[in-house]
């Protein structure tokens, strides 16, 4: 029987893990779970990758990325793993996006219990200033995977969010562009954020995308919560080095307060420098607008 870990597995060193337990807040949306009734809206289930695992399957793994559109920090991407005795998610698994930050966290007991397998990927700022935010994503999700292939073995396929496939490699020749790109990091070794190793050799699972999957999948609303609530402790944990960014309350995104001190100090070493930052006081700067390569969000 394939060992379940009572916390979520963590994909590589810079991972810093919302451990605290905190009163469950109201989601901003509340999920229902089963079928809903009345107009109200169910709540993400098992069906999909049910229906994977009797069409053969042995495991099914739901993925979903935070950070994508953030200036400073890694991007995330957290992959939760379920086998045909998995039970139902925990009550009030949901998209992250619909919860608040402490409904998130009090999840985290359940979730470190539920399914066959779980862990969070991470690229460093360097690595997506490297390679781009798109092979980046890649790399977090590999890492996420050769995590919990560890534990639970190779996953079949993975049902990702969305109308893009981010996690397959390219047919030629990235993987060995990738372990380059990383090996060329090695430099910045003692950089904390900079985790300059090759990419994972894992199988390559097949994909499913689904529109909306972190709203009706319950592993990748599970993955979801587990991908936001490490990324939003990283940055709060990254914030006391670098106090005028304000990162424990913007997790490393562009609000007002962070494009501010941008604007005045330029940026640090953990942010995106191969990004569109916004500039103006610090020496040699370019006014531009926020904006991210490889069509970020």
């Amino acid at each position: 029987m394939t060992t379940v870990h009572d916390e979520p597995v963590v994909a590589d060193a810079t991972s810093v893990a919302a451990r605290s337990a905190a009163a469950v807040a109201t989601p901003r949306r509340a999920p229902v779970s089963g079928r809903g009734s009345g107009g109200a809206r169910p709540g993400p289930h098992l069906r999909h990758e049910r229906a994977l695992l009797r069409s053969g399957a042995r495991l099914v793994a739901g993925m979903d990325e935070v950070g994508r559109g953030s200036l400073a920090g890694p991007v995330s991407v957290g992959v939760v793993v379920v086998g045909l005795e998995t039970r139902s998610a925990p009550r009030g698994v949901a998209d992250s996006k619909l919860l608040t930050p402490a409904a998130r966290t009090a999840l985290l007991p359940a979730l470190g219990r539920w399914g066959v397998a779980r862990a969070v990927g991470h690229a460093s700022p360097a690595e997506i200033d490297a390679i781009g935010i798109i092979a980046a994503l890649r790399l977090a999700g590999h890492r996420a995977l050769a995590a919990v292939g560890a534990v639970a073995g190779p996953v079949d396929v993975v049902l990702l969010d969305g109308n893009h496939d981010w996690l397959t490699p390219p047919a030629q020749g990235e993987l060995f562009a990738l372990e380059v790109a990383t090996r060329a990091l090695a430099p910045h070794a003692s950089d904390a954020h900079v985790a300059p190793v090759p990419v994972p050799a894992v199988p390559v699972p097949a994909v499913h995308l689904r529109i909306k999957a972190d709203r009706t999948c319950a592993s990748v609303a599970a993955a979801s919560v587990l991908a936001k609530c490490e990324r939003d402790a990283l940055m709060t944990s990254l914030a006391p080095a670098h106090p005028a960014y304000r990162w424990d309350e913007n997790k490393g995104y562009a609000s007002p307060e962070h494009v501010a001190a941008l604007r005045a100090l330029g940026p640090s070493a953990l942010h995106r420098r191969s990004w569109r930052l916004p500039a103006g006081d610090a020496p040699g700067a370019v006014d531009l607008d926020v904006c991210a390569p490889d069509g970020g969000g």
